[in-house]
């Protein structure tokens, strides 16, 4: 029986019997299994969960893999603050996905999952739930706030470890890394000491990014770019020294932070730029610019200026150099009216001075800028022989407030506590005027730094803090980590250039952050995390290197965790009896959050006590056979990877992965960032509750990960309907395997042409699927699998086949030879797809193989190389095409009602070409056509024939057949009745009632 539009997987049973006939339905080898149609996953997949629970899985998959390479995917890990999202689902689903099909390829694939438990946002509720409350936190112990902290992040790691779970991610859930673990809190400070030792680690004074609202300064990391209105002011600084002919001159600076002026100590110029002294000519009488000012300006840049400063005529009077630039000295422009300014300003050469904006000068305020500390430092010894003080000063407070550093302003504020701007502006505007020195002033909307927690804006201030020096040659004597005199920048970028990239284009990112970047921040002033577990000499201002206090510390925290640093006689506990405490600062700053993750491959990868399934990594740098990856979104370039790659560098002096994948951000179904007000957030939570995580897991594998993805409703349905299609015609394979006999094997060699070519696109598909998971492109693996179940498969050698394996005898080669192919392809298929649907593949395999223990402990199915056969391809790709032709010519008879089935047709099939009309007359084209009969005749056919125009020389004349219709496989012949005892039906059907009924089978 065959009805070529009747969709695989629907019912196949026959309408019930006419009075007198008898009941074919049940003598015919139509689909049998439990397998349900409708998926039910959202109740089906925790029962999984459940039973992989039960038996074990992740310890049978590192049994499984025991004496196999290694491939670790090391966890980049989350923070324990909140529900997960689905930027969550999609990260921890494509690790899922590369860890499963690493291990069903050979691997022995590791995972254990971590949180980030350390850090701000814990603080920042611990501290809401004090306000709420009316309590003091600075009133409370700080180990007691501290203990508050630990039990919120463990509440979100248990909660978060469950939503984990519930989208099929296979991983060492039971014993999960945590950055507040005893143990880890330990080796990060083991890991800061070691920066201690090497001469790497210390302590500065330098503008940092610093969060008012937060208290804190923010790591580079921790800063998205926002749009901010800033005031704007073009001041002008008189010169008091060099050439003579300028001593009547001002040179003008424009900036964006007019607060930051009582904070000025040099100008900043470029020897690549033109400049020229300028005069006004015109200009209203009550303008700050007045006829007669001279100022020196960038000539690019003139025009600019003075349509600002609304200057109505000027002329330019000479050149400036700049040679003669170099050899000015100025005045600070509030040096005349309030005291503290009367110092020297001197113009320094900077390669960051442009001619995009302002006034080709550049107000130069090293405690408020990383250009301007840099170029002030640069000129340290040159600032000196000026007898010029070259000390940066503290001018702003944590809380955001001018100092008694900033003359005349104490007391104003640059941003208050909520994030709105203070009075320190205009403050220093007001005090600008009055000295004469303003020139103009304005508005700019443009991207300013805000804090990616409170999304508030920052401040740049000089504060003192802890740093790892990226440019200083690294003592490797005291840890023994290589570094031939680099430094940690070189090492870094060795590093990066050693590793894989996956998509290549992270490589150069990371690589210009890290040649870039200044050195790294790594302390906070905050309580929640692990302390920079050092001391410093009162005197000498020197960090204590001492191994025995190092072991003591490390060893407390091991028991006790990071609370024993701020214990009360903590300094006496850790430097008694070597030194006395009272010669040694304990410091109490703890660690940047990026310290912590960053070493994480520390106390997890070389942790083989807590971790004995990461034990004896032996990476193929170093001779052995195993790889360690990590998989992140694309921001951790600048995030986790980096910090990573720095901490380890330094510290083991190289790379903690061999191999790094990233991926985009989820955005809705227009491109739009999601968002609660916008109403567009998509909760994996709701798709699960609503569809099942199977559902979630294919849209991230058919997804191009390595760009943003885009979800919601209607993207889901497309790949809910996707799914009904792969599940329904793997339901169809399970029902027809039913009639599968074990011991009917007829072989490869046995087969017919159609069965393989089955088996030879397997032999494709083994090739190009085991190339994609190598390669992490599991978006190819779903289109290949969808493009071979639905066309190849469903449209093509399933509908040929339905009627063999229906109607023919029990006897039949034929039948027997489609069972075997399918167990054949329904083997390769389920494998394949086990990585990414994780849920269905197990329910189909244990349908199939109810005493397995579960489908991913299968390895990849090894496919015969015998099974490839290109010529037979080859020869069936234009059997393909011939029959396109006529299965648009009888698409056409039933859209106009002409033919119901195929099988009412017998189409005369015109073919010029006598070498594919010979290829055609090998095969039973009528049957691949799934017609009741079929002629192949020579030459174009006539003109009324259907054609298509890419199949060349093919024309089709439909015909109706002849005969009566089988009441047992619906062909219509003229043989029909030919066999007395069945009249109703053709020779082989008879053939087949006879068999069935001697076997008992049929009566």
């Amino acid at each position: 029986m065959n009805e070529q539009k009747r969709p695989i997987g629907a019912t196949d049973e026959k309408p019930a019997a006419a009075d007198g006939q008898p009941d074919y339905s049940k003598s015919l080898y139509l689909p049998q299994t439990d397998f349900p149609m409708r998926a039910g996953l959202p109740k089906k997949e925790p029962e999984i969960l459940a039973r992989w629970s039960e038996i074990g899985l992740y310890r049978q998959l590192r049994e499984a893999g025991r004496d196999r390479p290694k491939f670790v995917l090391h966890d980049g890990p989350p923070y324990a603050n909140g529900n997960i999202h689905i930027g969550h689902a999609l990260n921890k689903i494509l690790k899922d996905l590369v860890t499963r099909s690493q291990q069903m390829l050979g691997k022995d694939s590791n995972y254990v999952p971590g949180w980030d438990c350390h850090g701000l946002p814990i603080e920042w509720k611990i501290e809401e739930s004090y306000r709420a409350k009316g309590k003091n936190k600075d009133a409370v112990p700080v180990i007691e706030f501290r203990r508050e902290c630990r039990a919120f992040a463990e509440h979100w790691v248990e909660v978060q470890r469950e939503e984990f779970k519930r989208l099929g991610v296979t991983g060492d859930w039971d014993h999960p890394y945590l950055t507040m673990a005893y143990p880890a809190e330990a080796q990060i400070a083991r890991e800061i000491m070691k920066f201690a030792a090497n001469g790497t680690l210390y302590r500065g004074s330098k503008p940092v990014m610093w969060s008012v609202v937060e208290k804190t300064a923010l790591a580079e990391a921790e800063v998205e770019y926002e749009d901010h209105t800033s005031d704007t002011v073009f001041v002008a600084f008189p010169v008091t020294s060099g050439d003579a002919e300028l001593l009547d001159a001002r040179i003008v600076i424009w900036t964006t932070t007019p607060w930051t002026i009582p904070a000025n100590r040099a100008i900043s110029f470029s020897s690549k730029i033109a400049y020229g002294l300028y005069r006004v000519t015109a200009a209203p009488a009550q303008n700050w610019a007045k006829v007669g000012d001279a100022f020196i300006l960038a000539d690019a840049l003139a025009d600019g200026l003075f349509k600002a400063a609304k200057v109505e005529g000027f002329v330019r009077a000479r050149d400036v150099a700049a040679e003669a630039l170099v050899e000015l000295s100025c005045a600070h422009p509030l040096a005349a009216t309030i005291p503290g300014y009367a110092f020297t300003v001197p113009l320094l050469d900077g390669d960051h001075v442009t001619e995009e904006t302002g006034t080709g000068f550049v107000h130069t305020a090293p405690s408020h800028g990383r250009d301007d500390f840099d170029i002030w430092m640069a000129h340290g010894r040159w600032l000196a022989e000026r007898n010029i003080e070259t000390r940066i000063p503290y001018t702003v407070d944590a809380d955001g407030f001018l100092t008694n550093e900033a003359p005349g302003f104490e007391g104003r504020r640059v941003i208050d506590d909520k994030g709105n701007k203070g009075d320190a502006n205009e403050a220093v505007i007001k005090a600008l005027i009055e000295a004469g020195n303003l020139v103009a002033r304005g508005k700019l909307k443009h991207q300013y730094p805000h804090s990616w927690r409170s999304k508030k804006p920052l401040i740049f201030r000089n504060t003192p803090q802890w740093f790892i020096a990226l440019d200083r040659p690294i003592d490797a004597a005291p840890t023994g980590a290589p570094s031939n005199g680099l430094t940690l920048r070189e090492i870094a970028l060795q590093e990066i250039s050693a590793t894989k990239w996956y998509p290549a284009a992270g490589e150069n990112r990371i690589t210009g952050m890290i040649a870039n970047r200044p050195d790294w921040v790594v302390s906070r002033q905050r309580a929640w995390g692990v302390p920079i577990a050092v001391f410093v000499h009162k005197e000498t201002k020197e960090i204590l290197k001492d191994a025995t206090v190092n072991q003591r510390i490390a060893d407390a925290f091991a028991q006790e965790g990071a609370d024993a640093w701020f214990g009360e006689q903590a300094a006496y506990r850790f430097l008694e009896p070597e030194y006395n405490p009272r010669d040694y600062e304990k410091i109490d700053d703890v660690l940047d959050v990026w310290f912590d993750s960053g070493s994480t491959h520390a106390f997890t990868l070389d942790d083989p006590i807590h971790f004995p399934g990461l034990a004896g990594i032996r990476r193929v740098r170093d001779g052995g056979d195993d790889e360690v990856m990590y998989l992140e979104g694309s921001d951790q370039h600048r995030g986790w990877f980096h910090s990573s790659l720095l901490e380890s560098c330094g510290t083991r002096g190289r790379a903690p992965y061999d191999a790094v994948l990233t991926h985009g951000f989820v955005l809705d179904e227009k491109g739009q960032k999601m968002s609660k007000s916008q109403g567009n957030v998509v909760a994996p939570q709701t798709v699960i509750k609503d569809s099942g995580a199977d559902i979630l897991r294919l849209w991230v594998a058919a997804s191009d990960y390595s760009d943003d993805l885009r979800i919601g409703p209607e993207i889901l349905k497309t790949f809910v309907e996707t799914y009904r299609k792969l599940r329904n015609t793997i339901r169809w394979m399970l029902g027809s395997l039913a009639h599968y006999d074990p011991r009917e094997t007829i072989g490869h060699n046995g087969m017919g042409e159609l069965e393989r070519l089955m088996l030879h696109r397997l032999a494709e598909l083994d090739g190009e699927i085991r190339d994609a998971y190598q390669r992490f492109d599991y978006k190819r693996v779903v289109a290949r699998l969808s493009a071979f179940l639905n066309t190849d498969l469903s449209a093509f050698y399933f509908d040929i086949r339905k009627d063999a394996l229906y109607c023919d005898p029990p006897s039949s080669e034929k039948r027997r030879a489609a069972l075997e192919a399918i167990k054949q392809i329904f083997r390769c298929v389920t494998l394949w797809l086990a990585p990414i649907l994780v849920f269905t593949s197990e329910e189909i395999w244990l349908s199939r193989y109810p005493d397995a223990d579960s489908v991913h402990l299968e390895a990849f199915p090894e496919v015969p190389a015998a099974w490839r056969d290109d010529a037979l391809a080859a020869k069936w790709e234009q059997i393909r095409r011939v029959r396109a032709v006529v299965t648009g010519a009888l698409e056409i008879e039933r859209a106009q009602k002409r033919i119901g089935s195929s099988l009412e047709a017998a189409p005369g099939v015109f073919v010029s070409d006598d070498g594919l009309r010979a290829l055609l007359e090998t095969v039973d084209f009528a049957e691949i056509c799934i017609t009741s009969d079929l002629s192949i005749e020579a030459g174009e056919g006539p003109a009324e024939a259907f054609r298509l125009d890419d199949v060349p020389g093919v024309a089709v004349l439909p015909r109706l057949a002849e005969g009566r219709k089988c009441a047992r496989s619906w062909k219509i012949s003229p043989l029909v009745g030919a066999d007395p005892e069945f009249p109703d039906v053709t020779p082989r059907d008879a053939r087949a009632l006879r068999e069935l009924r001697a076997a008992g089978r049929w009566s």
